[in-house]
């Protein structure tokens, strides 16, 4: 497995990420040190509850750093046009460069990307064509890891047995209820903000339609977009995790490769 780097010189991006992650961080150090792990300690929850917690973050945090730093597609200086396809490319008139139909030129990374969706400060990244099932990945992580700590949250106080080896004068134990709020409110925004993010991805992969071309207006001007699809979820779906094998759309550390499908689709289970 090649995984190649691309990063972004964006100062506005950097701050965005290093939000997110300090929302992670925070998250995947006080929940377990307040909750799973002295839970855990006094026979209350199985250990399988404190591993499933650290699984689900390890994939988030997976997730954002392959989103953030995957090539989503971007087109080199000088790309060699098949003959057969000259038809279906077009000039870019900002770098002045020949690029596919449904690419767009990022003004914040200064290169045009393949099927571009849009440009996501938070992972300081654009989303396009080789990097988008990334981007659901880390929509979907981050979905399960904030459910799972409102869960645990809510669990600390109306919930589990109350502790009888805690450190009341340390300064976790007298900040818990503080702490945990905390906590609570980050696992609501990052919540319903990527909810409503994940239903619009894939919503516009199933409709065959980006982000850009949505709020542009372009879906019924763009040949192939906006009209929806003939195809069925799961050769759609597949075509952007770049293959048939369910399992693997929920693998972050791989590599993606472009499909094609004979006549007959098959998909394995």
């Amino acid at each position: 497995m090649k995984l190649r780097l691309h990063f972004v010189v964006d100062p506005m991006g950097w701050f965005c990420i290093s939000m997110v992650f300090a929302i992670w961080l925070y998250n995947s150090f006080f929940v377990p040190k307040l909750v799973l792990l002295p839970h855990f300690y006094e026979g209350h929850i199985p250990w399988a509850l404190v591993v499933s917690y650290y699984v689900a973050s390890a994939l988030c945090m997976a997730a954002l750093f392959r989103a953030s730093t995957a090539d989503p597609g971007r087109l080199p200086h000088d790309p060699l046009i098949p003959h057969s396809e000259r038809e279906q490319w077009e000039m870019c008139t900002k770098c002045n460069m020949m690029r596919p139909k449904r690419s767009h030129h990022c003004s914040r990374c200064g290169h045009c990307v393949r099927r571009m969706d849009h440009h996501c400060p938070w992972i300081n990244n654009c989303v396009g064509e080789d990097n988008h099932w990334l981007f659901l990945q880390l929509c979907f992580y981050t979905q399960v890891l904030s459910l799972f700590t409102l869960a645990l949250d809510f669990c600390q106080f109306y919930y589990f047995q109350p502790l009888t080896t805690l450190d009341q004068e340390a300064f976790m134990a007298r900040h818990e209820l503080a702490l945990i709020r905390v906590s609570a409110i980050m696992g609501l925004v990052m919540f319903g903000g990527m909810s409503s993010l994940f239903y619009t991805q894939v919503a516009g992969i199933l409709t065959d339609t980006t982000t850009i071309e949505k709020m542009a207006h372009f879906s019924n001007e763009i040949g192939g977009s906006g009209g929806g699809s003939n195809k069925s979820w799961q050769r759609t779906l597949a075509e952007v995790f770049g293959t048939t094998w369910k399992i693997l759309w929920f693998i972050p550390l791989r590599s993606r490769q472009p499909l094609t499908f004979p006549h007959h689709f098959r998909s394995h289970v």
